[in-house]
């Protein structure tokens, strides 16, 4: 007669598909926040995900292509809402805040796997992993927070150049590659009064 010791946990082993993917790429993320890139193994993530190893070989040829699955699954299911107070500069306070906060220990461990030997298992470069990390990007005037400044009459994104309108968020992730914590209030605050929004003055009186 069978025991609990014999199968211990039924309902997890009959999971499939998207759900036992999900398991498992959560299960990886933990790991990589707990031991680090360098000692995860497939064996590791298998036991966290209360599976087998077979099951992750067959979906990842190896732990590069497994981390690299995680980070896509982590940014995937943990987007930032985009705020709508009526005001550009309040909304991008708080989107960049919230922004800093969500992204903070996913660039850690992200940078923590690359200069543990990502980069040169996979053979990509840093701004490959980068891109690979955060996704594909939308280009900068496409973005809800400036639409939504646009359709107030706050913007002209006609004339306005991307670089600019990319700046603010591309000055958060520098920081957050460069310090691996989320960002301070005053910061976020220089970005955006001393940097950002006199760019576009500029533009609104030319």
């Amino acid at each position: 007669m069978a025991t609990s010791e014999t199968n211990p946990v039924p309902s997890v082993n009959r999971r499939h598909g998207a759900a036992l993917e999900a398991a498992i790429l959560d299960a990886g993320w933990d790991e990589l926040a707990e031991i680090g890139y360098a000692r995860l193994t497939m064996g590791s993530v298998a036991r966290r995900a209360q599976t087998s190893e077979p099951v992750l070989y067959r979906r990842w040829a190896n732990k590069d292509e497994l981390a690299l699955a995680i980070f896509d699954r982590y940014r995937d299911t943990h987007p930032v809402a985009v705020p709508d107070t009526g005001d550009l500069r309040a909304d991008l306070i708080r989107y960049l805040t919230a922004l800093s906060d969500s992204l903070a220990g996913f660039f850690a461990i992200a940078a923590g796997a690359a200069f543990s030997g990502l980069l040169a298992n996979t053979g990509q470069s840093p701004a490959q992993i980068r891109e690979q990390a955060l996704g594909e990007q939308a280009p900068p005037q496409a973005r809800t927070i400036y639409r939504q400044a646009a359709a107030r009459g706050e913007l002209d994104l006609d004339n306005i150049a991307p670089a600019i309108l990319a700046l603010p968020f591309d000055l958060v992730r520098h920081d957050l590659l460069m310090d691996l914590e989320p960002l301070g209030n005053e910061r976020i605050h220089s970005i955006i009064d001393q940097i950002f929004l006199p760019l576009i003055r500029v533009h609104r009186t030319n």
